[in-house]
């Protein structure tokens, strides 16, 4: 089943249909329960009238039993021998004894009579002595009882009771379970009827409103399979004006798929601004080539040892751009950063402008990373310092809060301040007059910064107290 419309509008059926019936269930239970608490009470009420009549001496053809036809009566004596039936009953189970034949006994108090004299006077002043009825809970049983014809299903409770002769009898009362079955019927069969319909309703309900909420992304989808097909990364997808998830889901699809244009959008500039940059190398390489090959006396060779070294660096650029943007994680080694410098400056003996270096012997300031691309940000800033600096260019390694600063400052021109950003792009130089031997690809600053990012750091450009640039690289001390 592949339609989340029909996953939801069965799953939310069959959580209610469970719920349902178990509360059903619970509801008959409770039901049933109630209804056989009021039986028990007939029929220990019904037992206990009769007990109270016989606890008085009252003769059995004497017992007031007008609702014998809803209460059928059985007493029987302490032999368990039945001594009195209610008028009617033809069958009973369920009692002490199945019998509802009355058994003669001289025992009885059934012969006696109430207003007969009796000498013995006893301790009550001459007053007839009187029997009682057992105060103890009744004993409650399920049974049947036939009554003129008519068979059913009774609840009977047995009441013991003494007579004045002290014979004690056990009175055994019904009564009819036909009403609580009734009621638990009718209930019964109103849950059977309405338990479809209403889980026909809940299911209906469901799909509609899943089908509702679902509608946003189906429209998502149709612009997906349209942006998948036409490869065109400017279109975006609707974006609901509810404020749920799936408001959420179309704002995050849209903000992934400007990333993915600029990322596509980058590397086709990229491509083409590397592929112009290489050809201007490649294309004068081969000029003095063909011109050797022709005339071997014209050759320029330090002219194309240049060409050469120029390539070879521009490919080493673009092959470590490639490898960053691949999300090509630094090292891990313990780095410390002053006597980096120190090394890196003591390899520049050739520059235009000797470099100035400001680091606090007594200070150890470690990094985690790649010694090699830490090296190369270094070598990168000082680079683009010889190009713009008029005589002075200084590196600085300090502590910055939880981190180290390494700054890069020069007296030269110094960046205009809207353009701070836009020189860490790839192939930009703002000086368009200077030529490409001179000023390089654009490509040093670049690296720069995404190496610092790699490395958990930030490089920035402000300006120095000397006037021209001052690049400021951060680097997190390592734990």
């Amino acid at each position: 089943m592949r339609s989340v419309r029909a996953r939801a509008a069965i799953g939310a059926t069959l959580v209610v249909a469970v719920a349902l019936v178990a509360a059903g269930l619970a509801v008959l239970l409770v039901l049933r329960d109630n209804l056989i608490g009021q039986a028990d009470l007939q029929a220990e009420v019904a037992a206990r009238e009769v007990a109270g009549q016989l606890a008085l001496d009252t003769r059995y053809e004497d017992l007031d039993l007008d609702d014998a036809q809803d209460h059928p009566v059985q007493v029987t004596d302490e032999e368990g021998r039945v001594v009195f039936v209610s008028k009617g009953l033809q069958a009973v189970s369920g009692t002490r004894s199945p019998g509802v034949s009355p058994v003669p006994s001289a025992s009885v108090g059934a012969t006696a009579s109430p207003d007969d004299d009796d000498d013995d006077d006893g301790d009550d002043g001459g007053r007839p002595a009187r029997g009682e009825v057992s105060s103890d809970d009744p004993d409650l049983s399920d049974g049947t009882a036939t009554v003129d014809g008519k068979h059913a299903d009774y609840r009977f409770a047995a009441v013991e009771a003494t007579t004045s002769a002290g014979i004690t009898l056990t009175v055994h009362a019904g009564a009819p379970l036909a009403p609580e079955q009734e009621a638990v019927d009718t209930v019964r069969g109103a849950m059977l009827t309405g338990l479809p319909v209403l889980l026909a309703v809940v299911a209906g309900v469901t799909w509609l409103v899943t089908r509702r909420a679902l509608r946003p992304v189906e429209g998502i989808r149709r612009e997906m399979a349209a942006i998948t097909a036409s490869e065109d990364l400017a279109r975006r997808v609707p974006e609901p004006g509810s404020r749920d998830e799936i408001a959420a889901l179309a704002r995050t699809t849209n903000e992934t798929l400007t990333v993915l244009e600029a990322s596509v959008e980058r590397q086709r500039r990229f491509v083409a601004d590397a592929s112009h940059e290489l050809r201007s190398p490649i294309a004068s390489l081969r000029t003095q080539l063909e011109v050797a090959e022709a005339h071997p006396e014209l050759l320029d060779l330090p002219g194309a040892v240049a060409d050469t070294v120029r390539l070879q660096a521009l490919a080493a650029d673009l092959l470590l751009l490639a490898r960053l943007d691949a999300g090509e994680k630094p090292g891990a080694a313990r780095l410390e950063v002053g006597a980096l410098v120190r090394e890196e400056v003591s390899q520049r003996a050739g520059d235009r402008i000797p470099v100035t270096v400001e680091v606090a012997d007594d200070a150890a300031y470690e990094v985690s990373g790649s010694r090699g691309q830490v090296a190369r940000v270094v070598g990168n800033l000082l680079d683009n310092a010889q190009r713009h600096a008029e005589g002075f260019v200084a590196v600085s390694v300090a502590a910055d809060g939880r981190g180290v600063r390494v700054e890069v400052r020069d007296d030269g021109a110094g960046v205009p301040e809207d353009e701070r950003e836009r020189i860490f792009e790839r192939f930009v130089r703002l000086d368009d007059a200077r030529s490409r031997d001179d000023g390089g690809a654009g490509l040093g600053l670049a690296i720069a910064r995404d190496v610092a990012a790699r490395h958990g750091g930030t490089l920035t450009v402000h300006r120095a107290l000397e006037g021209g640039a001052a690049f400021r690289l951060r680097l997190p001390r390592a734990e």
